[in-house]
């Protein structure tokens, strides 16, 4: 067999291979791109032996995505996805200096894969819709994340020389308020503006019920009495917020767009159905959450396998007489966010997993606490119903309770 360390940058990866016995065969820096896969297949070609058996080649790399691990696991390779953090506590086994290189880095790679394989998965094989939900699913994340920053943004402006803005909306990534912003982004504009005005703006901008009612809220509140900023900075801030609300309108736009084309992939995968039966998932966090797990049937041993890679089972450390018991700080952000969204959702849509949260308040544990106990549940639940092909249901999913109710 042959194992190779990949310690990858944008332009080049530096490889190290070495045979079973940690002998180290060859090292070399190789461009990003069809150059450097193709003269990284003719160096394990020069080594791998008569058998020319792709699967004796394992590979350890400390990411999991883009076209060079693609081209990887096409050869044949077997491909470890090394977390970063991993690889950085095992460095220390080659020394204790602190020292630090691409090729040092590809040597822990690469003697990581060979001695302690066992503790590490391979890389999942998800189908390639399963892909193609999770890079939708992941941008639609993203521009959700952007929107809120620069929102964040506009706030911390308004507050400087526009408050009574701030009164009027409290949603500013919302319609009404990107209308209004847009058509008056100073003070003296915003206090200006007429009830008939403002109906149309909102008119314009979707609304459709309450206008007289919303348009005369806000208006009221434009013309507060607020501290005035210096005039000469006004022109600045309102360039600058006219400015943010063209992106922000931007922004809801595309994730609008990208939400569509999230739904539409999501609805083509097999488990989809699954998935949006199981309490407190929608079409967009069911793609989240399939997203993240992948679909490779092969990639869970079980339930607890799930739910350890899901973040949502507790870690317990102990130490002489010192039993703590804390969630998992190293884990799938992404994945974790979904699922604590989901038992939150659940709460008003499931009976059974109202009454197991209910249950745990009642024990003293903290309301965050709960939740993420009832995501670990809903995880198992998945789980179960992904394993045996079949939807969720209240009765099975929450036995205990129907048993009390009878």
């Amino acid at each position: 067999m042959l194992f190779i360390g990949d310690d990858w940058a944008e332009a080049h990866h530096d490889v190290e291979v070495v045979d079973e016995t940690g002998t180290v065969l060859a090292r070399r820096r190789l461009p990003e791109g069809v150059v450097g896969v193709s003269a990284l297949h003719a160096l394990v070609a020069d080594h791998l032996g008569q058998s020319e058996d792709p699967q004796a080649v394992v590979v350890g790399i400390e990411t999991d995505r883009g076209p060079w691990v693609a081209a990887l696991v096409a050869a044949g390779y077997t491909v470890y996805a090394v977390n970063p953090a991993q690889a950085a506590q095992y460095r220390a086994r080659h020394g204790v200096a602190g020292a630090k290189s691409d090729p040092g880095d590809a040597h822990v790679l690469a003697e990581l894969v060979r001695l302690d394989r066992a503790h590490h998965r391979p890389l999942a094989g998800d189908s390639a819709l399963a892909e193609h939900v999770k890079v939708l699913a992941r941008s639609h994340q993203n521009m959700i994340w952007a929107r809120q920053r620069q929102t964040n943004l506009l706030r911390s402006m308004l507050r400087e020389y526009y408050p009574a803005a701030l009164v009027a909306f409290e949603e500013l990534g919302g319609r009404d308020a990107l209308a209004v912003l847009a058509a008056a982004p100073t003070p003296e504009q915003g206090a200006r503006l007429s009830l008939s005005r403002i109906q149309t703006l909102l008119r314009r901008a979707g609304r459709q019920r309450n206008l007289a009612t919303r348009a005369a809220q806000i208006q009221a509140a434009l013309r507060t009495e607020q501290l005035p900023a210096r005039a000469e900075v006004v022109p600045a801030y309102a360039a600058s917020t006219t400015a943010l609300v063209a992106v922000i309108t931007e922004l809801v736009r595309q994730v609008h767009t990208l939400s569509e084309q999230v739904s539409a992939g999501f609805g083509q995968h097999p488990d989809a159905e699954i998935y949006r039966s199981q309490p407190g998932l929608g079409a967009i966090l069911a793609a989240r959450v399939l997203a993240e797990f992948g679909d490779d049937p092969h990639r869970y041993a079980d339930t607890r396998a799930r739910k350890n890679y899901s973040g949502m089972a507790p870690i317990t450390r102990a130490s002489g007489t010192k039993r703590v018991v804390l969630a998992r700080h190293a884990r799938n952000r992404r994945l974790a966010d979904a699922l604590y969204q989901q038992a939150f959702a659940a709460l008003g849509a499931s009976p059974g997993a109202r009454a197991f949260y209910d249950r745990h308040r009642q024990r003293g544990a903290t309301h965050h606490q709960a939740l993420r106990a009832l995501a670990n549940r809903l995880v198992g639940v998945l789980h179960g119903c992904l394993e045996h092909h079949m939807p969720y249901q209240e009765h099975l999913a929450w036995p205990d309770n129907h048993r009390l109710a009878a």
